[in-house]
């Protein structure tokens, strides 16, 4: 990390990668794989390129982005986040603040790093690979804090609330093709491929696109969110939130194909420490989204992963299960959306300095997808990879 200015901090993160995927298209491409990369990727790639900012603006007022540098599917930049603070200073017991502009809800305990990347594994969870693909706050969030300190007490607590525009297509792959397992963020204003499923020729959905645009506003309504964090002796985390971006299924934007779709979801995550070395890390997600007139597609969506984590020196070992599921409940014969899986997902990282370090990764996932059959693919398709970490931190 290096100070540009007495008020201005900039750090950021490169990280190469070597892989050996398997012959499984990834979604990125058009394809039904799940993972973000396949044989077309066995060659070194930019899986991360990062510059995270913060400006202090004045004693109360920051100004925070992260800009995102991607070489797959398309070389491409773009900001993931960015947004300005406000944390008054004050002697109450009671602390708080806001956030306006574009920004992730802290929903994770997996992903804490440099530009809501993870220090465990190099792929992401099912849940928070969709996180980081469709869910995105544009709008403002306010939390309030009770600090430990201040009550002479071993529990902090906080609320979170936030209302929000865009994130109306949330849901659309999902239900066209259902969880994956990654570390690719959608920078503001990207689009997202996905395969040509059979149903999209049909009449019915006429004006979708073969991609959605994850913070597009659609319907001119207004979203929320509201949460909780609670921390005790900096041993246990827990979080849990409720997310409805009020989207109106009937409302589609002809011009960029992209409907509305009715997202709503409880979220609830655990970090447990057993030592200043090992940890735990669970998280589950469940919730419901729906689009079109009489609800033509209704779909209900669940994950959960478990993860160990051991750090030992310069050494961290990371172990995550992850389950994934989504279920069709509409009568749309012609759209079948009914998709499982589950993965498992090892990693070793060694700091070679502060700056530098080196890691490997094999994973491992089957999957299950009612909407490949029409489209000339196996409904059930296996996937592995193994990757070469390189990390250069500045």
């Amino acid at each position: 990390m290096f100070c540009c200015a007495s008020n201005a901090q900039v750090k950021g993160l490169l990280q190469i990668r070597a892989v050996q995927g398997d012959n499984v298209l990834s979604w990125q491409e058009g394809g039904i794989g799940l993972y973000r990369h396949d044989t077309q990727s066995d060659e070194l790639n930019l899986s991360q390129g990062i510059l995270d900012f913060s400006v202090d603006l004045a004693s109360s007022w920051s100004a925070h982005g992260v800009l995102n540098a991607n070489q797959d599917p398309d070389v491409g930049l773009g900001f993931t986040q960015a947004y300005v603070k406000y944390q008054p200073l004050s002697n109450s017991d009671y602390k708080w603040h806001v956030r306006v502009g574009g920004f992730y809800p802290l929903m994770s305990l997996e992903n804490p790093d440099i530009g809501w990347t993870s220090p465990y594994n190099y792929t992401n969870s099912a849940i928070n690979s969709w996180i980081g693909e469709e869910v995105r706050t544009v709008g403002a969030e306010v939390t309030i804090k009770r600090p430990a300190k201040r009550f002479n007490s071993a529990h902090s607590f906080s609320v979170v609330g936030a209302t929000f525009k865009g994130n109306d297509p949330a849901g659309t792959l999902l239900s066209w093709r259902g969880f994956a397992l990654h570390d690719r963020q959608t920078t503001l204003n990207e689009n997202v491929k996905f395969a040509s499923i059979a149903a999209l020729n049909e009449y019915e959905l006429r004006w979708q696109a073969n991609q959605v645009l994850p913070f597009e506003e659609v319907d001119g309504r207004f979203g929320y969110y509201v949460g909780m964090h609670w921390d005790y002796l900096k041993q246990s985390q827990f979080r849990v939130y409720y997310y409805d971006n009020n989207g109106d299924p009937t409302k589609v934007n002809i011009s960029s194909g992209q409907y509305a779709w009715d997202t709503r979801f409880v979220s609830a995550a655990w970090l447990y420490k057993f030592s200043k070395k090992t940890r735990l890390i669970a998280q589950i997600l469940n919730g419901k989204t729906a689009m079109g007139g009489n609800l033509l597609i209704n779909n209900a969506f669940y994950s959960h992963y478990v993860m160990l984590s051991h750090k030992e020196n310069k050494h961290r070992v990371s172990l995550r299960y992850d389950y994934f599921k989504v279920t069709d409940n509409d009568t749309t014969a012609f759209d079948p959306n009914a998709s499982y899986g589950e993965g498992l997902t090892a990693t070793w990282r060694y700091d070679l300095s502060k700056k530098i370090q080196l890691g490997i990764e094999a994973s491992a996932l089957k999957s299950f997808a009612a909407n490949r059959a029409a489209i000339n693919f196996n409904e059930r398709i296996s996937q592995q990879q193994v990757m070469l970490n390189a990390q250069w931190r500045f």
